[in-house]
């Protein structure tokens, strides 16, 4: 049977593969211009999926005793170098970047896969390399959405990237969504089904991504993916498929307040 930290380390190769088919794809002029995080340019999304996937490296290997856990100032150092490489190198090297910790994830055995847990630098803990391998599928997926998306209006997170997300954020990261939900703007608790899936995107004191049964109180209808770019703030009105709603007790206007993405 695949494990799950498998499925997860095979969604992180095939986002690998459509981050090296944009990155390829991209002119000099694309690399300098805006992407789908309204602060930086492709580019600079390029060097952010790079210089993550450096310090991702670094602390999985030490979490798995191969290195030395990095030192204070590690990140800043990191980002420093990637802030001063040209464009065309960002993109370039992000890619090499991405393909050494992908590389790295896929050469642990998998009957190790559920002994290794390693802290990613921000949790209190150490969770598993499910979740782990989890919290980089998420970070691609996104920002590789916000790299096609400049040339590309009609972008969407791929499937395989879609369905497992939804799979991780309604288990082992059902945390994550109390990191980045404006709950101060929620004005009553909601419980929103995503029509055709299992899941439904609860907001009450615990924000999270469920699939336990209750009552809906307002239903998305849409594709997953759309429901799953929303949750990150990547569901703007230029950037909605056709035919998504919500109806209920909570609209998606209000929504895309409470959560404004990162």
């Amino acid at each position: 049977m695949t494990t799950l930290a498998a499925r997860t380390i095979a969604a992180l190769r095939a986002e690998h593969e459509v981050l090296a088919s944009a990155a390829a794809d991209f002119s000099p002029d694309q690399l300098k211009g805006p992407s789908g995080c309204s602060d930086w340019t492709a580019a600079q999304v390029f060097s952010h999926l790079g210089s993550g996937a450096e310090i991702t490296l670094a602390t999985f290997r030490a979490g798995v005793g191969e290195a030395e856990a990095p030192g204070p100032g590690f990140n800043e150092s990191v980002w420093d170098r990637w802030n001063a490489m040209s464009p065309e190198e960002q993109a370039g090297r992000a890619i090499e970047s991405d393909e050494k910790l992908v590389a790295a994830l896929e050469a642990v055995a998998p009957e190790r896969h559920a002994e290794i847990a390693v802290n990613p630098g921000w949790l209190p803990q150490p969770i598993p390399l499910a979740s782990f391998a989890a919290t980089r599928l998420s970070e691609v997926a996104h920002h590789s959405w916000d790299i096609r998306v400049a040339t590309d209006p009609a972008a969407a997170l791929t499937d395989g990237a879609a369905e497992l997300l939804a799979e991780h954020l309604s288990g082992g990261l059902s945390f994550y969504l109390g990191f980045i939900t404006k709950t101060e703007h929620v004005r009553e608790p909601a419980v929103i089904d995503i029509a055709g899936t299992p899941y439904r995107i609860v907001l009450d004191d615990r924000p999270r991504l469920s699939v336990e049964p209750s009552a809906a109180t307002a239903t998305f209808t849409g594709p997953l993916e759309a429901a799953l770019r929303l949750l990150v703030g990547r569901l703007g009105p230029e950037h909605t498929p056709a035919g998504v709603e919500v109806t209920g007790n909570i609209g998606l206007d209000q929504l895309r307040v409470i959560f404004p993405g990162f």
